[in-house]
Parts: structure tokens; C-alpha cells; sequence
């Protein structure tokens, strides 16, 4: 009944309007203070001295100086291995009930990264801050009695050594309220299907029964899946199945090279809301229609710091060096690019998460995901981040209007000389030379630096067209197939040697 669709919409924008914005300067003091308290008898805060820092003039200041970064590799070496062995009180009181695995976009070998009962409660309540942000988008009150199709990883979670595993998608479905379950797709008996082929299959067999309003996933995945469902049913657009769907928040990725090819498997336009929830924690959330940047959560269990992303603090490897200099959100600004660092309810601290962001509007605390540290190509001076990237690929998108949805390239060497070679998924009937020469004069334009590279040890732009549907396979390749699994944008040149044979044995199949 619509009336109960008015009431839900009434109480969030009643609750929204008594919920005042939070000073974000005073909410992060306040968030390490909580942290460093707590963890203060673990070894991590012994080892650290986390009592003598919260006994300091500046405890942001001290905090910074005695506890050095860690990316996933050292924390897990250090400390977090005792974690998973079943020590209690290592780098947060007590031994979590999960474990997040995450083998992100670089590699075969899953991460296994803490997930506590209170970070639980703290994606819970970051859900519930996004849900309460939907009384801004203008949406009629049906479209709060409709259900919600979250497309995860498995909620089929693996028992060892008394805690659960599985990808934090997977974790956060498996905690939905009670209340909950009546709205949410494709439900517990689907979710948990471990094979994500068989899982699809399931929710396009199913797909005629349910009033779908909203969608939420990783936009490759959630493209894939609404094909399947034209297909199945063979219709021409995913509103001929539900005709009711107004929503859909995409998660953890930038949405702009997918607009396109998305679009096409609509029959209107629906409101696009990013979110940005990581195994290490639910990040951000966009709070208004009018931006696409995303509000960070100051006063939930995370604490962030910003490291700028500059050539000069970053390894080869993308981790960061030392002696970088990390600032709060009382110092951050716009149109600067930040390494991002999370110390978390879940005892990671100093954390090197591996994105990238950048501040839209600093009172607001507004950013915008620019890319990931890894993916950052510097080879010969070029300095090209993601954004840049997909910059670029927008612009050719319009030229040649044509769609670009997913890309990944090396820096290659042939004869001693450098180039970038470039895959596109695309199925554009523009030519691999003409795609390269319009690729590299977009990147001269805009970039400087790339710039300057290309007059000097970086010779050249090379192409490569291949089906889209490739990079889906080449993630199945690589055990990493749906979920919150994202494509590596830059290859080392190890992984672009698989890559090459990967699609030269498919292309030619």
C-alpha cells in the first residue's frame, strides 16, 4: 500500500532533519581518541604506546609520529598472521568473528582482513546514514515499498578455526536485520550459491517474481547480471522485468566508464548513488543528487589521514615511503590527489587501503575515488593515475561515439624504447591506430607530465580492441569472478604477459 511507503519516506526525512552534521575536525579527534582507548592494552597499543599518546598536547600529531604506515602485507606480517592463528588482544581487544577475504585487483592469494563485531555495527549504521540520505533524491513514496537486489559475493561464508570467512559483501548480507530480509533479492536461498555463473542463473530465472526498485554492486557485475535477465526473458531493456526500478548504487569503483553501456540496458534514466564500502569498512556515502562525490563518514569507527599523492612518497611497488607526510581533515584541500589511511574499530591501523581520493568540498567532506596507488603509471615520468585515464577514455567515447566500459595497459618495451599498450573492451569500429593517436593526443592535453614523457623516453601508444565480455573471463581466470572484484587498471609486466596470452588463446578460439 502506498501509505506505508509515505510513513517510511516520512520517519527518514524526520529523522534526517533532527540529525545535525557533524563538526568533521571534532568527530575524527574524537574517533582516534575512542580507538587509541580501547586498543591501548592490546600489544599493538603497548608496542606503540598508545596510554603516552593520549596523554599528549596533540594526540593527532603524536599518533602520527610514533605509529609508522602499514600496507596489507606488513600489517599482516607483524601482527594481523597472530590474529588469524586465534590470538586474542593483538591489534584489537579480543579476536573477530570474521575475516574479510579480499584479493582485490592484484593477485591470486586472498587477504584475510579482521572484521569485528563492532565494525558489523559500524557498516550497519553507515547503511542506515545512506538510507536516510534517500529523502534527498526526490523519490516517490512506492519507491519505499519496493525490494532491493543486492548483488554480493556468496553469503555462504566458510567456518575455520572458529571464525567465519568470505568477501565483506558477502559478511554485511549475511548480518541484514530481520526486518530486512522481506525486501531483499535475491534472498538468503540464491545468495548463498557460491558459483556466481549458476548464482546469475538463478536470479534471471526468478527475476519475473520480484518488484524490483533498487539496485546495489560493483557496476561491471550488476551489467552482466541485468544482461543475463534481458536475455533470459527476452526482452529489450531491464525495466520490461521491473518496471518499478528508480535506483541504483554502485559501490567502491567510479561509475562514469560504465554510464554508457549501462544506460542501454534501461528503458528511462534512474538515479545513479555511489557508495563506497571496502573490506576494511564502509568509507562514504553520497548524501545529495547534486554531486556524484561521496561524504565521508567522520563519526563511525574509521579515522581517516591523507598522504598526497606525489611521485616523491610513493614505492615502485605503490606503497608508501616512510618519511611521507600525512595530514587530517582540518588540512586536507581541493583538487589535490591523497594516498587515503585508515585506522579502524576492526584494529587496522595507519592502513594503507591502496585508493586514491580527492576532496570535491572540504566542509562537506566530500570526495571523489581517483584510483589506486598500484595503478598509478610512472614509468619514464608519465604520472598517470586512474582518473586521468578515464578521462581520457571519456573523451574518445565521445568522439567516436562509441562506449570504452573497461580497459587495463602496461608500460611495454619493445627495441629498448617504452610504450603504453592500451586493451579497450569496446566493440568500436574505429581502428586500433586511429583509437591510440586520439588516446595519446587526449593525454598530452591534459597532462603535463604524460606530456613531457612523450617528448622524450616514452615513444608511444599502442592498441589493442577486444571483446568486453574478456575481462569478466579474465577475473573467472583468476578465481575472482563477481562479488567485490574489481579489474586491475595497470599490469606489471609479469601480469600483462598473462594477460596477452590470455587473450590471444580466446580471441583466437
Amino acid at each position: 500500500m502506498a501509505i506505508i511507503g509515505s510513513l517510511i519516506k516520512g520517519a527518514i526525512e524526520l529523522k534526517g532533519a533532527l540529525s545535525s552534521e557533524p563538526n568533521h575536525v571534532e568527530a575524527q579527534q574524537k574517533v582516534l581518541a575512542e580507538l587509541l582507548k580501547t586498543a591501548s592494552d592490546t600489544d599493538f597499543g603497548k608496542k606503540y604506546l598508545f596510554e603516552f599518546i593520549l596523554l599528549s598536547d596533540d594526540v593527532q600529531k603524536n599518533f602520527a609520529q610514533e605509529v609508522p604506515f602499514f600496507d596489507y602485507h606488513q600489517l599482516y606480517e607483524q601482527w594481523w598472521h597472530k590474529v588469524v592463528d586465534g590470538k586474542d588482544n593483538v591489534t584489537w581487544p579480543g579476536s573477530p568473528d570474521y575475516f574479510a577475504l579480499s584479493s582485490g585487483t592484484t593477485g591470486k592469494k586472498s587477504k584475510r582482513i579482521p572484521v569485528t563485531n563492532q565494525m558489523i555495527e559500524a557498516i550497519r549504521q553507515a547503511g542506515i546514514k545512506q538510507v536516510e540520505a534517500l529523502s534527498n533524491f526526490d523519490l516517490p513514496s512506492e519507491f519505499f515499498e519496493k525490494e532491493i537486489m543486492m548483488l554480493g559475493s556468496s553469503t555462504d561464508l566458510e567456518e575455520k578455526d572458529g571464525h567465519l570467512e568470505g568477501e565483506i559483501s558477502g559478511i554485511s548480507a549475511s548480518n541484514i536485520p530481520f526486518w530486512f530480509e522481506g525486501y531483499y533479492k535475491p534472498g538468503k536461498e540464491i545468495a548463498q550459491i557460491d558459483n556466481w555463473d549458476h548464482r546469475i542463473q538463478r536470479i534471471a530465472e526468478k527475476a519475473k517474481n520480484w518488484d524490483i526498485g533498487a539496485l546495489s554492486g560493483i557496476p561491471s557485475w550488476m551489467e552482466l547480471m541485468l544482461q543475463k535477465v534481458i536475455d533470459y526473458h527476452h526482452v529489450d531493456t531491464i525495466h520490461d522485468i521491473w518496471p518499478n526500478l528508480q535506483v541504483y548504487t554502485s559501490g567502491g569503483v567510479a561509475f562514469a566508464p560504465y554510464e554508457k553501456s549501462f544506460n542501454k540496458l534501461l528503458a528511462h534514466p534512474i538515479s545513479v548513488i555511489d557508495t563506497y564500502l571496502a573490506s576494511e569498512g564502509f568509507i562514504a556515502y553520497q548524501e545529495r543528487p547534486e554531486t556524484d562525490a561521496m561524504k565521508l563518514i567522520t563519526n563511525n569507527g574509521i579515522y581517516f589521514e591523507f598522504v598526497p599523492f606525489q611521485p616523491e612518497y610513493i614505492n615502485q611497488d605503490g606503497s608508501l615511503k616512510q618519511d611521507a607526510p600525512s595530514i587530517t581533515i582540518a588540512d586536507v584541500e581541493t583538487e589535490q590527489d591523497y594516498v587515503l589511511l585508515l585506522s579502524t574499530v576492526s584494529g587496522a591501523w595507519r592502513y594503507i587501503i591502496g585508493d586514491t581520493i580527492e576532496f570535491t568540498d572540504v566542509e562537506r567532506a566530500e570526495i571523489r575515488i581517483t584510483g589506486r596507488t598500484k595503478f598509478f603509471l610512472n614509468v619514464v615520468g608519465s604520472q598517470l593515475s586512474v582518473n586521468k585515464m578515464n578521462a581520457a577514455l571519456r573523451e574518445i567515447e565521445e568522439k567516436y561515439s562509441t562506449e570504452i566500459p573497461e580497459f587495463t595497459l602496461a608500460a611495454t618495451k619493445i627495441n629498448d624504447e617504452f610504450y603504453h599498450h592500451w586493451y579497450l573492451g569496446t566493440d568500436a569500429q574505429t581502428d586500433n591506430k586511429t583509437l591510440a593517436k586520439a588516446l595519446d593526443e587526449s593525454l598530452k592535453n591534459a597532462n603535463k607530465n604524460y606530456k613531457v614523457a612523450r617528448s622524450k623516453a616514452l615513444k608511444g601508444v599502442k592498441v589493442t580492441k577486444v571483446p568486453v565480455e574478456l575481462f569478466a573471463e579474465w577475473s573467472g581466470s583468476q578465481k575472482k569472478k563477481g562479488g567485490q572484484v574489481k579489474m586491475e587498471r595497470v599490469m606489471s609486466e609479469e601480469k600483462f604477459a598473462q594477460w596477452e596470452a590470455f587473450v590471444l588463446d580466446h580471441v583466437s578460439n
